[in-house]
Formats: C-alpha cells, sequence, structure tokens
C-alpha cells in the first residue's frame, strides 16, 4: 500500500522501517529533512511538504512532538487537508488532545475521509521491535480493515471508541507511567543509599509483583548512565500537562500526577528536557 508518513524522528524512524519491511511504499516529510536520511536510505521517499504527502498516498500517518505541531501539520496551508482526498485515511499517532483529534475527524470527514487517532505506546524499543501497543478512536470498521497494517509495527492492537478515545486511553497510559517512573527512579535512589547492589535489586524486583515495563527497560539503562531519549522529558511534560487538563475537566483530582509532573517540569526548567524519562534519577 501507498504509505504516506509525516515525522521521522525516534519514534517516527522505527515505525517507517517496519512498514517498509512489511513491503509497503512510503512517501514521508519531517520539518527537517537531514533528519528523515535513515529512512530514506532505506528506501522511502521524499515530499516537500505534508500536502505533497497527501496527494501521494492512501493512508497517511502522523507521529510529531506536540499538538502545536499537529494543527500545523494538518492545517496549513501546505498541510494534509490541503492534499487530502475522498476514500483517504488520515491517521495520527502523536499523544496529543482528545478535542484536536475529534477536530481531525471532522475536517475529514467534510472532504470525504476517514480520520483516526491512533497514539503509541512502547518507547524507541517498540518503535524498533514492531511491539508497540496502539490505543485507538474512530470509526471501527476503518480499524479493522487497516488492522494488517497496524501489525506491521504494534503487538498489541486496542480500539476505544470514537474519535479521541484513542488520546483518552493514552492519557490513563500515561498516568500509570508517571507512577512507574517515579518508582524506579526513588525504588534506585533508596538500594544505592542502603548500600544494596542495584542491578540485584532490579532483577529481584522483576521477578515479583514489582515489575514493570519502566524497570524492566529504563532500569538497565539508568545503571548505565545512558540517558539517550527513547522518550524525551519535555515530550512526558507535555503528555501530563494534556492528562491533568483533560482530568480537571473531568472533575478528578490526579495528585500522584501532578508531583510527576512538577519533577519533570523542573528537569525541563533545568534545561534538561532532551534527555530521556530515565533521566529524572539525575534530580536527585
Amino acid at each position: 500500500m501507498q504509505i504516506g508518513f509525516i515525522g521521522t524522528g525516534v519514534m517516527g524512524t522505527g515505525i517507517i522501517s517496519n512498514l517498509l519491511k512489511a513491503g509497503h511504499s512510503l512517501t514521508v516529510y519531517n520539518r527537517t529533512k537531514a533528519h528523515a536520511q535513515t529512512v530514506l536510505d532505506r528506501g522511502a521517499t521524499w515530499a516537500d511538504t505534508p500536502k505533497a504527502v497527501a496527494e501521494a498516498s492512501e493512508i497517511v500517518i502522523s507521529i510529531v512532538g506536540f499538538p502545536q505541531d499537529v494543527e500545523h501539520v494538518y492545517f496549513d496551508e501546505a498541510g494534509v487537508f490541503a492534499g487530502v482526498h475522498a476514500g483517504q485515511v488520515v491517521i495520527d499517532m502523536t499523544t496529543s488532545t482528545p478535542s484536536l483529534a475529534r477536530t481531525i475527524a471532522e475536517t475529514a470527514a467534510q472532504r470525504g475521509a476517514i480520520g483516526l487517532d491512533a497514539p503509541v505506546s512502547g518507547g524507541d524499543i517498540g518503535a524498533k521491535n514492531g511491539t508497540l501497543t496502539m490505543m485507538l478512536g474512530g470509526d471501527s470498521a476503518t480499524v479493522k480493515r487497516l488492522t494488517p497494517i497496524f501489525e506491521a509495527v504494534a503487538t498489541s492492537i486496542n480500539y476505544f471508541g470514537p474519535a479521541g478515545q484513542g488520546q483518552h486511553a493514552k492519557m490513563a497510559n500515561q498516568i500509570m507511567i508517571a507512577g512507574t517512573m517515579t518508582g524506579l527512579t526513588e525504588m534506585l535512589v533508596y538500594a544505592k543509599a542502603a548500600g544494596l547492589d542495584q542491578a540485584q535489586v532490579i532483577k529481584t524486583v522483576s521477578g515479583g509483583s514489582g515489575d514493570n515495563w519502566s524497570m524492566d527497560n529504563y532500569g538497565p539503562r539508568i545503571l548505565a548512565g545512558d540517558y539517550t531519549p527513547g522518550f524525551f522529558i519535555k515530550h512526558f511534560v507535555k503528555d501530563l500537562r494534556i492528562a491533568l487538563a483533560e482530568a480537571d475537566q473531568m472533575g478528578l483530582d490526579l495528585p500522584a500526577t501532578k508531583q510527576a509532573k512538577a519533577l519533570y517540569q523542573a528537569m525541563v526548567d533545568n534545561g534538561q528536557g532532551d534527555l530521556g524519562t530515565q533521566g529524572l534519577i539525575l534530580s536527585y
């Protein structure tokens, strides 16, 4: 299938590579062309604008940084909707706001197209290995039809309802991650202060009820002093900001999530937003 893809960062590069391996043709765009070179070398074709991507593709997928980036990609003069055509499907995998996901779906429908929100979880490792978890909102029949494509990049494909519901599911996921990342960090800080072997602590906890994805994947990176981003701190702060705003609209108070957001926000304020989320331990 002819797929257009916008965003060739840490996540996009892995997803595009797996779609190419599955035999699809990819036309790609990224704000900085040099950052797309890896996937271009693997067989993707370059387009100069999101509009050009849409014009060349049956399906358009995007994964960029922030909701404002999504807005530019879709609604600018040379954006996706300037080139979209009837029967097309546009899929935003960016972790963004439910309201923007609904707006994209509504705008797509006005043009005879279909819009899905499909944020993913699993970080750079999941993107590289094709083992992402996908959370979908939008037309259920379209989700079912495109499942073979999703299976090239994700091993867990979950449908939650109308447009925007995939983003709500991702917010729930990020709330959980906030807890596991602070737990992982404080576990290691405590273990070190107590004179325990931190690697042995990780191995021990992973064998019991305390096991979790963050510990299994980021614990070894922390011990190796590796703070390169599988997921940027600045993007996690964005996600938690969205989650807390949505919670506020629903009349919910999430004190633990607020604290996690404050810890990560302090790192962004300290110029550490481009570290991976495992870099939280540096603030202790």
